[in-house]
């Protein structure tokens, strides 16, 4: 049963069935129904897991971060709150947009990263880049014929996270791509851009 079980790609309920297996005194007077529940329920949460280090895998975020471990010490003009509200990831399903600005080292990529994640556990799917990378990727597109492929990924995410931006001007190539990309999201999927331009530049 375990061998057929995980020909069947089924490996969260072998291993609860492994456990179950073990520990004789816990399971043995279980009505069938429950064991199988359990096992189920085991099965389900190895898939969501899964999936979920996927999209992180997937993200290539450039820092290690999670919104629990941000910090409220220093002054930067962020509460808790307006954390808490951004975890809830509503923003993204609604296809609205963040904007982070603030001066150098004082943490936007680690708080866009850790709001990635964080959406990245809620299921959403998310790609962090750099800009000056995403031209470089896009220009590349551009000579072996995949640009428009590239486009179509692009805008199947659910969240695109873009940082550096406006660190220095773009070229009419360049601001060419990322009209098409902002206007295949426009109104339908979420982006995040992090600045180091104050909001009125």
């Amino acid at each position: 049963t375990l061998q057929q079980l995980r020909q069947l790609k089924l490996s969260g309920m072998a291993d609860a069935l492994t456990r179950q297996l073990e520990q004789t005194g816990t399971y043995d007077n279980l009505p069938v129904i429950e064991r199988v529940q359990l096992l189920l329920d085991e099965e389900n949460l190895t898939r969501t897991n899964r999936k979920q280090d996927r999209f992180i895998r997937q993200a290539y975020f450039k820092l290690t971060a999670s919104v629990q471990n941000i910090g409220y010490l220093h002054p930067r003009n962020i509460t808790q709150s307006q954390i808490a509200r951004l975890a809830q990831a509503d923003w993204i399903k609604k296809g609205e947009n963040l904007l982070i600005t603030g001066p150098c080292g004082i943490g936007k990529t680690y708080l866009a990263c850790a709001i990635g994640h964080n959406a990245c556990l809620h299921g959403i799917t998310v790609r962090y880049y750099r800009l000056s990378r995403l031209l470089l990727m896009l220009t590349q597109a551009k000579a072996d014929g995949s640009y428009h492929k590239q486009l179509k990924l692009l805008a199947r995410l659910e969240l695109l996270i873009i940082d550096d931006w406006g660190l220095e001007p773009l070229k009419p190539a360049h601001r060419s791509d990322l009209l098409e990309i902002l206007d295949d999201r426009h109104g339908a999927a979420a982006k995040m851009v992090i600045s180091q331009l104050p909001t009125e530049q």
